[in-house]
């Protein structure tokens, strides 16, 4: 199914999907919020009475300014989302913001991770945190492999390329296992453009048939949904055909115009905490 919405209220007319000026100073006017309940209803889930937590961990490699003196700053910045703000933030207008920053004085580095944070809480709808790590401090990067069993090695035949959930199915003994692919890929539903991803799905129940659940991923082909959007729909799919006891699905998708986004939901707190988010009551 194509999910072309109608109701991105105002997308279309907005600097999304077009050639655009960059801008090199201060504009927090550019970040564009995008109602997360739009989506939501396609899923049949209701505003308050959500079935994950989460959050959309966000990396930032290109965020540059100039200290008081005129001097660049290069950091790499981390906005953490949480999964019940009411609205995510469209990611070609969060790197039109953060270049807005490049010709910027600022005072400090706190002064700057203070704005970003203040204006993503702004355009979310609640708290997100902000963390910068000028690369002169030699900051550590995201994300190693995770310890799981990789489904790409599988010989089977594939030909559906849009989200078909009657793929999933598990059954016999109970098992805990994390099985990851990183054959994912979505599209833009603004512009289109291609999203590459890992996908990774931890669970405690009934044990999931591997085949359909890599023929389920590689079903999001030629869909064209938000990475956040992409993954409530998996968890959802997944809650309803395996019914696990215990579930979390993350996403890390791919670098794209310096900015990767990796959503992640799950049932409970803590059961995605060592793949470097932290899943909150």
């Amino acid at each position: 199914m194509n999910t072309e919405s109608p109701r991105l209220h105002g997308a279309e007319a907005s600097l999304l999907g077009r050639p655009t000026a960059y801008r090199d100073t201060y504009s927090p006017e550019l970040l564009f919020p995008i109602e997360r309940q739009l989506k939501r209803d396609e899923l049949g889930l209701r505003d308050g009475a959500l079935p994950f937590v989460g959050e959309d961990l966000w990396n930032a490699y290109e965020l540059s300014w100039l200290n008081a003196r005129g001097k660049p700053v290069v950091a790499l910045g981390q906005f953490r989302v949480p999964a019940d703000t009411p609205r995510l933030i469209e990611s070609k207008s969060l790197k039109l913001y953060l270049n807005a920053f490049n010709q910027q004085r600022c005072a400090s580095v706190e002064d700057v991770r203070a704005t970003i944070a203040r204006d993503l809480s702004a355009a979310a709808g609640g708290p997100v945190a902000v963390a910068l790590a000028p690369l002169e401090t030699r900051p550590g990067r995201a994300a190693a492999y995770p310890q799981g069993i990789c489904l790409d090695g599988l010989d089977i035949d594939i030909d559906t390329y849009q989200p078909a959930p009657e793929l999933l199915s598990a059954g016999g003994e109970v098992v805990s296992e994390t099985l990851y692919s990183h054959l994912l890929k979505s599209n833009c539903l603004v512009t289109g453009q291609p999203d590459w991803g890992m996908l990774v799905v931890r669970y405690t129940g009934p044990a999931i048939a591997r085949e359909g659940l890599l023929r389920y991923i590689v079903s999001f082909r030629a869909h064209n949904e938000f990475h956040e959007q992409c993954v409530e729909r998996v968890f959802c799919d997944l809650l309803a055909r395996c019914r696990p006891a215990s579930l979390a699905v993350w996403a890390r998708y791919t670098r794209r115009g310096g900015l990767d986004i990796n959503p992640c939901r799950a049932s409970g707190p803590g059961l995605a905490a060592e793949e470097g988010f932290e899943v909150r009551q």
